[in-house]
């Protein structure tokens, strides 16, 4: 079904899980609910999920430390230890140097505060996005250098560093590197190099953040330093760090399972009730409109806590934009200053500083957004208009965009055409006049099936640099070369792309009934959070309901629908979607895609449905092919029974004709089909199908008193002729065919 509330006419696909298909989900079901006296949409839920069984299931649920691993399993950890606590036992200078990003702000920050804690002569660098770029240079390990510095740890960074840290090495500093991006090639000549993706790391959780590793790094340095069993070692060290551990975490888009299940549910727990100042005056900022409300009251024991429960989204979508935008447009050290503080003062400075940066991010976002819809609407009309196949891939270059913007706006436009997109800035890449060979760098987002880096690698050699992961990467390139790499590029996807790849997928967990849908239900689903990448707030489906009322909310921004289903009445919103382009309307049935939720207001809950998409149900819609096939049988003459109510009287066409005539007459022409269904079946004994309504405004057309054109998604044109002479239904021949049919069929 074309949904007119989007954009695009991309086919929607909601799918569901393969375990339903399987011979022994019903058994793995059943035994979850007796051995954990659990419900049946809760157990479904987690053998789609891969829990099968009573111990999978129960350690998932308990999420204690039984998940956690010995960070002493991780290659190259023992001696990253050795060389860090000599460094602090000498007084040796350390440089903890990071990424500009969440994960890299919130992993210096954890380790500067655990060696700072040790009396090491520690410091931190970030570099500047704009004038350093990503990872380490030589440049900076000289100013290192002139520093005093004798040892680098990498946080964050440095996998790839291999030249680098070998100059480094060849000054006379030694590196420990700490990292969890993908490994490249020969690992870089560090001292240790601590990274769970190493091949030859046997540590059995791969998908730790690069704060995870750092994390792991602190823990293995208590067990160590005072001989500590690993459970120990996180009893001291969680109560300290897990809060920046878990931002980073989820800020980086990590699985939400084993290990970091326990970090984001232990980190989430600490931050509603944090007193670590830069923190609460975030907290503050956010619910307060980029103002710290009480900054004299955000410290000692009068800490201001915040009123809304912490969850992994306000961290995805309120903490972590606002880190996010220091390292973005200005300087990641700003939000290092931050989780640093030591007083409410500072923290509240800071933090509404961070708040106004991350305001003039979205600015800049949104101008940048704007543009580049307009170069694409351009660019598409343009296509249209030559005859020439449409972009795979969304390659647009500009002088003025900010390059630590660009990214994000790639991600919207893949998100709204549902293409890979490449977005490049030249910003600060001129010398005076533009010359062919400045040098763009751009950022790129892609779609599952097909694999950025891959794409890029097809176009090396007209890339001055390119890197990344499958869905996001980064590239350097000449002016020169766009036009070509633009056409490279697109001859590559459009050997792979298909229709499929590009459509608006929902991955649903389960289909659920009416009766399950219960306060109860939701709370209990409530046991499955923390919800993020791996672990998705569950999303379900309900057939065959009914749309009782539509509601607009908020301006007519919103909409809220009432349905019923099986005797009972559900509540549900759907944001953003406006009463007036929702794909439905009161009375008809439907399939339901949402998430159930517990609304908590003035302290009265309630349970809702919040809808993330709606389709006709499945049901009407083959009901519908049906009555389509029939009516089709009908026209070409096939015989007609009298049980099937499919030959009009006078009446039934004199009611049908009275609405159009009534409608016309106030000026309008276009009709719904289900309107007009709805509105000539009012009489307690009129009985008009779909199939004897299109053979009505057949007949009407053929005596000359309207003209209907065929539907179009639902809606008829039509015109009513009031100069029409007197005449009756037996002048349309239609109508007699149909006489005979009938006579035919009953013969």
């Amino acid at each position: 079904m074309k949904d007119p509330a989007r954009n695009d006419t991309r086919a929607r696909i909601w799918s569901l899980p393969a375990t339903y298909t399987q011979p022994t989900y019903t058994e793995a079901v059943d035994t979850l609910c007796r051995d954990m006296g659990i419900q049946s949409l809760t157990a479904r839920l987690l053998v789609n999920r891969g829990y099968r069984t009573t111990a999978e299931a129960r350690l998932f649920l308990d999420n204690d430390e039984r998940m956690w691993h010995d960070p002493r399993l991780m290659a190259d950890m023992d001696a990253a230890v050795e060389r860090t606590l000599r460094a602090v036992q000498m007084r040796e200078r350390i440089v903890i140097y990071g990424d500009y990003d969440v994960d890299g702000v919130t992993s210096v920050t954890s380790l500067y505060l655990y060696l700072k804690g040790l009396g090491a002569q520690v410091s931190c660098y970030i570099p500047n996005r704009i004038g350093e770029g990503y990872g380490m240079s030589e440049a900076a390990v000289d100013k290192l250098a002139a520093r005093g510095a004798t040892l680098i740890i990498t946080v964050d960074t440095g996998i790839t560093a291999n030249r680098e840290i070998a100059y480094a090495s060849s000054i006379g500093m030694d590196t420990v590197v700490t990292d969890h991006h993908e490994c490249h090639g020969d690992l870089p000549p560090a001292v240790a190099v601590v990274n769970p993706h190493r091949p030859d790391c046997s540590y059995p959780f791969k998908e730790l953040a690069g704060v995870g590793v750092v994390f792991k790094f602190i823990c293995a340095c208590e067990e160590i330093r005072a001989s500590l069993t690993p459970a120990e070692a996180l009893a001291t060290t969680s109560a300290r760090f897990m809060d920046l551990v878990a931002i980073g975490t989820i800020a980086d888009v990590m699985p939400i399972g084993d290990e970091n299940r326990f970090i984001v549910s232990r980190g989430l727990s600490m931050l509603e009730h944090t007193d670590r100042p830069g923190l609460v005056a975030l907290l503050d900022a956010i619910s307060g409109g980029g103002h710290v409300k009480n900054a004299a009251n955000l410290s000692g024991s009068n800490v201001k806590k915040p009123r809304r429960r912490v969850n992994s989204g306000l961290v995805g979508f309120g903490i972590a934009p606002r880190i996010n935008a220091a390292g973005r447009i200005a300087h990641a050290m700003q939000a290092v200053d931050l989780l640093l503080a030591d007083s409410a003062e500072q923290a509240s400075i800071l933090a509404e500083a961070l708040c106004e940066i991350n305001t003039h991010r979205q600015v800049e976002e949104n101008r940048i957004a704007e543009q580049a819809y307009a170069m694409i609407d351009e660019y598409l009309a343009k296509a249209e208009r030559t005859g020439t196949p449409p972009p795979r891939v969304i390659v647009l270059e500009d002088d003025g965009w900010m390059q630590g913007v660009v990214g994000i706006v790639a991600s919207r436009i893949t998100e709204k055409y549902g293409l890979p997109s490449i977005l490049i800035s030249f910003e600060g890449a001129m010398d005076g006049e533009e010359s062919e060979y400045d040098l763009g760098k751009g950022s790129g987002r892609s779609i599952k099936g097909l694999n950025l880096v891959e794409a890029l690698a097809d176009s090396r050699e007209l890339l001055a640099r390119f890197g990344g992961h499958e869905l996001a990467a980064g590239l350097t390139v000449r002016r020169k070369d766009i036009p070509a790499f633009r056409k490279r590029i697109n001859e590559y996807a459009s050997a792979l792309l298909t229709e499929e790849m590009t459509a608006v997928r929902y991955e649903a967990d389960c289909v659920c009934e009416a009766h399950e849908l219960t306060m109860e239900q939701a709370e209990e689903l409530e046991r499955l959070e923390p919800f993020g990448v791996g672990n998705p707030t569950p999303t379900l489906i309900l057939k065959d309901a009914v749309i009782h009322r539509v509601i607009p909310l908020g301006g007519g921004r919103h909409t809220k629908l009432t349905v019923y289903k099986d005797g009972q009445l559900l509540q549900t919103i759907w944001f953003g979607m406006s009463p007036s382009k929702l794909p439905a309307v009161a009375g008809d049935t439907v399939d339901l895609l949402f998430q159930l939720n517990i609304n908590d207001y003035q302290g009265v809950r309630s349970l809702q449905l919040i809808l993330q998409d709606l389709r006709i149900s499945e049901r009407l819609e083959h009901d519908r092919k049906r009555e389509d096939l029939r009516l089709a049988e009908v026209l070409e003459g096939s015989p007609i029974t009298h049980g099937e109510g499919l030959v009009p009287d006078r009446e039934e066409i004199a009611s049908v004709f009275t609405v159009l005539r009534s409608d016309a007459r106030m000026g309008n022409m276009t009709v719904s089909e289900r309107s007009l269904l709805e509105r000539v079946n009012r009489a307690p004994a009129a009985s008009i199908g779909r199939v004897k309504l299109r053979l009505i405004l057949r007949i009407l057309t053929e005596m000359g008193v309207c003209r209907v054109e065929d539907p179009t998604e639902g809606y008829y044109a039509f015109e009513v002729n009031f100069e029409a002479p007197k005449t009756t239904i037996d002048a349309s021949p239609l109508m007699q065919n149909l006489r005979l049919q009938l006579a035919a069929g009953e013969a």
